[in-house]
């Protein structure tokens, strides 16, 4: 297959051949013992350091107890639980003890528990509370491999470590050493948007070299002590790798599992460095702005984001194309709104964050110069499940706003025929667990096919177009890329899903989902009855004129034939509960279609080949 613009990253450094993750903690716990590796938060707004020390004999007193019962090097274990320390000291013990970690989503159905421990062949599973077992027991008579279950919420980690005493250090040493640098260190399955998820094979080396290469990338971000908050589910690869590169770089970690307590928890452990998803940095600032028209502020407010915005863009062009920056209007412009308007959203934010890695779908390039201007540098990265996370990351010093980075050292990337983004190198995975058919597919001379389109200008920065698979061809033969018009939807404060549709149809429409928790504010804000249900809210001119000043916007930049001409608002919320969203909120396309096919009728009912001449609406 001819390709174009490839990129190559020779990797910065690369370990041993038999030295696995187990070592990688090793040498963090040798080289600063006393560095707090994580704080727990004690409830009272305090929160107890641990040092990698402390944590290391966690871990090691947690495999102790999984050796003596029975569990051998090899072996698939699997963890369901929310994001916590405990998590964690699974994933190390589970290494130590030379096993093999399944990660489970908390939220997964019992029919989705019962394929991923099956099919990964796990001897054992955690569980972090009675709701999850009772899941675990509608199914536990098809999983005859699964010999023991353990319980977070009865304090089986306490158990384990008495149970391990009589374990030795040499047994341990040995069984930890096990794995080499190539073998198997965990089956993460992808959240399967479109069938049963896949289990992909990650080596310790996928994640040992990847760490090493980032910190050696990012020097500026992954430093000893920086602090984080890790809130993303561990079942999902982002904050899994994240959990290990922190550990690697010496990071102090907290977790926070409620995602409606994570500006709490900022403002608590005052993180300088945040692991974050498009959505999060969305309701950050769709607050900040609800909250200062309601103060009767909103007219600032916008001002400021204004000058913040074009002063960010001036600032990349004297980086990159040779522009003179701010002038000196501009400069005393952002100085006066610094001190009245950004100082409260970092403020909101912890006070300390400098950095923002921003995964999982594009932020837009609004919210990416909006918030380098008020000082947090948010790097947008790419990558999947089969790439351990990351494969692409914008680097502080050549932020380019609106594309994904470049290649991290040790990676690939290159752009295919059909625009397909393809990648190789270090983090790239064994293949798919007991799936011949799909590893078949998914290559191509050694390339991984990411089912991705994108483009990369000549200095090897990336830009996401959108997935192959979902790329509408309406009836008029226009090809459009759903995500192009979704996200900068997704970023208006009432909006929480967009589905764009229209494939062999003659125009291109929208399905669109509202968000609950800033409908109220919103609507109290703009004259309307904030007691307002989802139904009502549908129905409302004042909402659906709102959301056609939305679209309206979206469509001046795409041509006519890509804009969308007529749009639906959905009486529900598009989530993960209702069946819609993955756990790592990708959107469940066919369902969406399938479920709510009824409006889909409707906006199409009167239409025929002439509506994709007629002017958007």
């Amino acid at each position: 297959m001819a390709a174009t613009k490839k990129r190559i990253e020779p990797p910065l450094a690369l370990v041993a051949e038999d030295f696995n993750l187990v070592d990688m903690l090793l040498r963090r716990v040798a080289d600063t013992p006393n560095c707090p590796l994580f704080e727990k938060d004690n409830g009272d707004g305090t929160w107890t350091a641990i040092d990698a020390a402390t944590f290391l004999a966690d871990v090691t007193a947690t495999a102790k107890g999984l050796i003596d019962s029975g569990i051998k090097p090899g072996q698939a274990i699997g963890i369901m639980s929310h994001t916590r320390y405990e998590w964690v000291v699974l994933d190390f013990a589970i290494w130590f003890a030379g096993g093999v970690v399944v990660p489970i989503y908390e939220s997964s159905a019992p029919s989705q528990l019962e394929w991923i421990l099956s099919n990964s062949e796990s001897v054992a599973v955690f569980l972090e509370n009675e709701n999850m077992y009772q899941r675990f027991a509608e199914v536990v008579g098809n999983l005859p491999t699964v010999k023991q279950v353990w319980r977070l919420d009865q304090n089986c980690l306490a158990e384990l470590s008495q149970q391990g005493a009589k374990v030795s250090d040499e047994t341990l040493t040995k069984h930890s050493h096990v794995a080499k640098k190539h073998d198997l260190a965990t089956l993460i399955y992808t959240s399967g948007t479109t069938g049963m998820p896949k289990g992909c094979e990650l080596t310790h080396a996928n994640f040992v070299d990847l760490s090493y290469n980032a910190i050696n990338a990012l020097p500026e971000v992954l430093r000893d002590c920086h602090r984080t908050l890790l809130f993303l589910p561990m079942a999902h690869v982002y904050a899994r790798f994240s959990s290990v590169v922190c550990s690697a770089a010496g990071f102090t970690v907290a977790h926070q599992d409620n995602i409606k307590k994570i500006s709490e928890s900022m403002q608590a452990f005052k993180p300088d460095f945040l692991l974050a998803v498009p959505r999060v940095l969305e309701k950050v600032y769709n607050s900040a702005e609800q909250k200062a028209e309601a103060a009767g502020k909103g007219v600032i407010f916008r001002r400021a984001a204004h000058v913040a915005i074009e002063y960010s863009k001036a600032l990349q062009e004297q980086a990159f194309e040779g522009g003179k920056g701010p002038t000196l209007k501009r400069r005393l412009q952002f100085a006066l709104y610094n001190q009245l308007v950004f100082g409260k959203i970092r403020t909101a934010m912890g006070g300390n964050l400098g950095y923002a890695v921003s995964g999982g779908g594009p932020l837009g390039e609004r919210l990416g110069h909006f918030y380098r201007a008020i000082g947090v540098i948010v790097l947008e990265g790419y990558g999947l499940t089969e790439t351990t996370g990351p494969a692409m990351i914008t680097r502080p010093t050549t932020i380019k706003i609106g594309k994904v980075g470049s290649s991290l050292p040790g990676t690939e990337g290159k752009i295919a025929d059909d625009g397909e983004i393809l990648l190789r190198g270090i983090n790239l995975f064994k293949g798919y667990w007991h799936n011949e058919t799909a590893n078949k597919e998914s290559f191509v001379d050694g390339w991984f096919r990411t089912g991705d389109l994108g483009k990369i200008d000549d200095e090897g920065y990336l830009s996401i177009v959108g997935r192959k698979k979902e790329l509408i061809v309406t009836a008029g033969g226009k090809n459009v890329a759903p995500a192009v018009l979704e996200d900068p939807l997704r970023a208006h404060p009432l909006i929480s899903q967009a589905v764009v549709i229209g494939d062999r149809k003659p125009f291109v429409a929208a399905m669109i989902s509202l968000d609950p928790e800033m409908l109220p504010m919103w609507l109290a804000n703009n004259g309307g009855d904030k007691k307002m249900n989802l139904q009502e809210a549908a129905q409302s001119p004042l909402v659906r004129n709102e959301i056609q000043h939305a679209i309206d916007r979206v469509n001046r930049h795409v041509s006519q034939a890509e804009s969308i001409r007529k749009f639906e608002i959905l009486p529900i919320e598009l989530t993960e509960l209702s069946g819609h969203v993955t756990p790592s909120m990708k959107i469940k396309r066919a369902t969406v279609l399938n479920d709510f096919a009824d409006i889909v009728d409707r906006i199409y009912d009167d239409a025929d080949s002439s509506s994709a001449d007629q002017k958007p609406a």
